[in-house]
């Protein structure tokens, strides 16, 4: 069985590990956001893409979600501390790094983001397919306002990780979207596909620059009675994250069955926590199909059952 999964970071990655462990790694393609892509320190930085290969590969950091497992942070700290650099907001951890200046010489030498990402994936024993959405740049930008009524246009990292997601956010949007293709082999990946995977990320800035890249989210569309999500939302609240914060900005309720109605027109499925049940008739109403589980996924086991059920859904099971 041939799976495609759409996904962005931390969460994607637990449900990927898991996935992993239901089909055989080779038959699962990951189509990663790359919006959050930045320069760091001269370093072309892909925080997701990383993310999900390093918890494919068995070494991510699982108590902090993201980066290296046993990671230090000496350079970040010497960068920061005593040349007060530019950039050194961002924590770049020295096992991390590695990857970075791999990933940056490569590119540098003419290597698409694509051919990159295939020789990290290589070189950590990641067995999956990994494809950025796109090689060419798309980067999610937030318009917000800061406490003084400032207006600002901040990259999503500048956002997230610099600002502390403190500000008052007006907008998204990401650009270079438009004039953006998609990343070879993601279109076949979701058209011959016996399921497509929405995994448990932020609707608002890791799923949805990967629709926004021309093409894939008619793709997706075409597929949708094999299409399933996992709603990253439980309880009213995502589990990691600030979807919270940025789903208002779409106009998306903050629930199970605000993000359902979101995603109606391409997912056929909608998998929710057994705590959300009361929202099943509502998601219905919107025409998905529902599937009710524990989606926490504490460990790879249940991971892994929380796999098993998408996976059954999207297969109209």
């Amino acid at each position: 069985m041939k799976v495609t999964a759409l996904a962005g970071g931390v969460g994607a990655g637990k449900f990927l590990r898991g996935l992993a462990r239901a089909v055989p790694p080779q038959d699962i393609t990951v189509v990663v956001n790359t919006g959050d892509d930045l320069r760091v320190h001269g370093l072309h930085v892909s925080p997701d893409l990383d993310s999900v290969a390093y918890w494919l590969a068995g070494v991510a950091d699982r108590d902090r979600g993201w980066g290296r497992d046993g990671e230090t942070f000496r350079t970040t700290g010497e960068l920061r501390e005593r040349f007060d650099a530019a950039g050194s907001w961002f924590g770049l951890g020295d096992l991390d790094l590695a990857t970075h200046l791999f990933r940056t010489s490569l590119l540098a030498s003419g290597a698409t983001l694509t051919e990159a990402t295939a020789a990290v994936g290589e070189r950590l024993g990641v067995r999956s397919p990994l494809l950025p959405m796109s090689d060419d740049p798309v980067t999610t930008r937030i318009d917000a306002v800061d406490r003084d009524g400032r207006a600002m246009d901040l990259h999503f990292q500048e956002y997230w990780v610099l600002r502390g997601a403190r500000d008052d956010v007006k907008g998204i949007r990401f650009d270079g979207a438009g004039s953006a293709a998609p990343a070879p082999g993601v279109l076949d990946a979701v058209a011959r596909a016996d399921a497509v995977l929405v995994c448990p990320s932020n609707p608002a800035v890791s799923i949805g620059p990967i629709l926004a890249v021309p093409g894939v989210r008619e793709a997706v569309i075409a597929r949708r009675d094999r299409v399933a999500g996992v709603s990253p939302i439980v309880g009213g609240a995502p589990l990691r994250g600030m979807a919270d914060r940025l789903l208002p900005v779409l106009g998306v309720e903050v629930s199970a069955a605000g993000v359902a109605r979101h995603y109606a027109d391409l997912v056929g499925t909608w998998v929710i926590d057994e705590v959300d049940a009361a929202h099943a008739d509502r998601i219905r109403a919107a025409g998905l199909r529902v599937a009710v589980t524990d989606t926490i996924m504490a460990d790879d086991v249940k991971a892994e059952a929380l796999a098993r059920v998408a996976l059954s859904a999207a297969l109209g099971g």
